[in-house]
This record gives structure tokens, sequence and C-alpha cells, in this order.
């Protein structure tokens, strides 16, 4: 009797103390979020203020990462487009073409028939009629110029595109991606712009979280004082409330993620009935596995953070006298 006695008094060891901890962790963790949950109305408020917070530049991302992907779609056109004299012929043009893939600066090039060229302005419609009243093809041969990476910049397509005007059957040239180029850095202005934003907003998620914390502080702080008073350290006390700024940026961002999710669904209607009137298909991509889990990194950190600091300047104030 005396040695079960022992045993059950028996102070705990090193081995013992990570199990200790641990259990008291995930005793708070659950215990704060019971808490949050008998109070669904308050909690549901600054989860729904989190998320739409979150939900902005997530969104705007999302738009960000669809039109650099079009981008890069259209990005597999043609840098150069070679208009040939109007008498050469297409064998005349493969042997230029032939002769084209052997400079250093292109890549490949693709020759694009008179005939090619008339089906293909006969495909675009409304021009049937106008067609039918010709006797000949009036188009020419066009070189579809495919430069290596190396020489897609605005400057060195501009020597090469002078370089190519100096062949005997090239009439005339046209750069087809100074349009593109100055899109994608529109779209570099406007991914920082997002960045931005996402940070501006991220202070403000941590603002939110910090004034939650601070008034559960002052409605608990009776119960602090009672917990001091009995012996509770500061990170005994300081404990429930980081957590409770967990569950905050944990909801809060699965909150986010789901308003993105629906976003981009009740979009992809509209957006393939639009790419259909260009014959083509446009899947929407949402958020992905590594973007959501930065959105709900974020918002725990920022949650936590903003929890730390409302503890860290409240708690003294709620010292016992």
């Amino acid at each position: 009797m005396a040695r079960s006695r022992a045993r059950r008094r028996r102070k705990p060891g090193l081995l013992d103390l990570p199990g200790i901890w641990i259990n008291q962790h995930l005793q708070s963790a659950v215990s704060t979020l019971g808490r949050l949950m008998r109070t669904p109305l308050p909690t549901g408020m600054t989860v729904g203020v989190i998320g739409i917070s979150l939900a902005l530049p997530a969104a705007l991302y999302v738009l960000a990462e669809n039109l650099r992907i079009m981008a890069g779609s259209w990005d597999q056109t043609a840098a150069i487009s070679l208009f040939l004299h109007y008498e050469t012929s297409d064998a005349s043009a493969s042997a230029v073409a032939e002769r084209l893939e052997t400079w250093t600066e292109i890549s490949r090039v693709e020759l694009i028939s008179r005939e090619a060229a008339l089906a293909e302005f006969r495909a675009l419609g409304g021009f049937e009629a106008a067609l039918d009243q010709l006797s000949n093809n009036p188009l020419p041969v066009v070189l579809a110029i495919y430069p290596h990476a190396f020489y897609t910049q605005p400057e060195r397509l501009e020597q090469l595109q002078t370089k190519l005007l100096t062949l005997p059957e090239a009439d005339f040239a046209r750069m087809d991606t100074l349009w593109l180029q100055r899109f994608q850095a529109i779209l570099e202005l406007f991914q920082h712009g997002v960045l931005l934003l996402g940070a501006l907003l991220g202070l403000g998620v941590l603002l939110i979280v910090g004034n939650t914390i601070r008034l559960e502080i002052l409605n608990r702080r009776i119960e602090i004082e009672i917990m001091e008073l009995v012996g509770a350290t500061a990170a005994f006390v300081r404990r429930p409330f980081l957590y409770a700024g967990v569950w905050y940026g944990l909801l809060g961002g699965l909150t986010a993620w789901l308003l993105v999710t629906l976003a981009v669904l009740l979009l992809q209607g509209p957006v393939s009935r639009l790419a259909s009137l260009y014959r083509s298909e446009f899947p929407l991509s949402g958020l992905g596995l590594a973007a959501t889990g930065v959105i709900l990194a974020a918002s725990i950190l920022l949650s936590l953070i903003g929890s730390w600091v409302a503890v860290n300047r409240h708690l003294r104030g709620a010292e016992p006298d």
C-alpha cells in the first residue's frame, strides 16, 4: 500500500516532461476552440472579417496567375512575321526559310503559303463575299520567325528585324510580341501592387486580431487575476489567448480560400463562354496547394503576432494590485 502511494506521488521525470507539455497545449487548444464555439456570432464576425481581408489579395493573385498563364499561351506566337515580295514563289520562300534556320538568332521558321494565308483569312469570317470577288490571291508568302529566348528582348528583336529586311526577298516585317512584352510589364506591375495590397491587408488582420484579443482579455480580467493569485505563470495565462489567435487565423484563412474558390467556380462559366467566342478554351486556375498553404500560414502567423502583441501589452494591466 505504501509503495503504491509512493508511486502515485512520484514526481514526473525528465522523460515525462515532453508528454506533459504536449498534453497541456492540447488541452489549451481544445478548450480555447470550445470557448470560441460557444460565442458563434462574435467569432464568426471576426473570422469573416479576416477571411474577406485575405480573400481580396488572394483573388487578385489568382487573377494575376491566370493572366500570366494566358500570356504564356500567347508567347507561343511568332515574334516576327516576315512578308516576302509578292512575286516570291513558295519554292523560293522555302529556300529562304531553310537559310534563316541556320542563323544563330533564329530557333525555327514556319512558312505560311498564299493558300494557307487565304484560308486562314477566310476562316475569320465576314469577308467571304469580298474574297469571292477576287480573281487571284493577293496575299504574299509569310515567314513566321521564332527566335531563341536570348533574342526575345525588344532591342535584340529590332536588330533581328533590321537584319531580316536586308534579305532581297523581304518586303516588310512586323514584330508580333512587342504588345505582349508591354502586357507582361503591366502584369508585373500588377503583381507588385497585389503584394503591396496583401501587406496592407495583412497588417489589418494583425490589428483586427489584436483588438479582438484585447477585448477578450478585458472581459476575462477577473479570471486572469485569480489565476495569477494562485500562482499561474505568465506563459500559462498567455497560452489560451495565443491559441485563440491561432484558431482565428486558421478559420480566417480557410474562409478566404473558400471565398476565392467559390469566385473561381462562379466565373468559370462566363469565362468559358467568352473564350468560345474566340474559338478557344481557357479553364480558370484557382488557388493551388502551395498558394493555399501560404495563405493559411500567413493568416495564422499574423493572427498569432497580433495575439502576442495584445497579450504582452495588456496582461500587465490585468495584474492584481
